[in-house]
């Protein structure tokens, strides 16, 4: 992929993505996603804030699972983390998060496994080599065609 197709890359779910490919779009996402989760604090509080986090979900989602299937990872890994980013979220907006300094044990019971997951697929997707040659996901990103 010599220029980035922005569509594909916070849309589609199917095909397979290198590393480069993948920290540029979710960085760029991940930055546009904490300011604007910070502007929808500053404004409307926590829960604007969660509310916003969810609408970056997607396009997270669509950049992590054509990375895992360049790692020919399975899908529902990602899918449980995005779910339990989801969960924290909703649990934010409907005030049972509990406070920064006592937070809820139903908000701990979910962040902690989910921290864990995070930083697992943050070194499989983010760190480690793609599925050499083609696989049912398509062909290798980085193969010259």
């Amino acid at each position: 992929m010599t220029t980035m197709d922005w569509g594909y890359l916070l849309n589609r779910f199917d095909g397979r993505i290198g590393r480069q490919s993948f920290w540029i779009a979710m960085g760029a996402v991940i930055i546009v996603n904490v300011l604007a989760c910070y502007v929808a604090k500053e404004i409307g509080g926590d829960r604007l804030s969660a509310i916003i986090d969810l609408a970056f979900t997607y396009p997270e989602f669509a950049i992590a699972v054509k990375r895992a299937h360049d790692r020919n990872l399975p899908v529902w890994l990602i899918s449980a983390f995005f779910v339990a980013n989801a969960v924290l979220d909703l649990f934010t907006v409907l005030g049972l998060d509990g406070t920064g300094d006592e937070p809820s044990t139903l908000s701990m019971v979910v962040a902690v496994p989910f921290a864990v997951l995070g930083i697992a697929l943050l070194v499989e997707l983010g760190f480690r080599k793609g599925t050499p040659g083609p696989n049912k996901y398509g062909p290798n990103p980085l193969s010259k065609s």
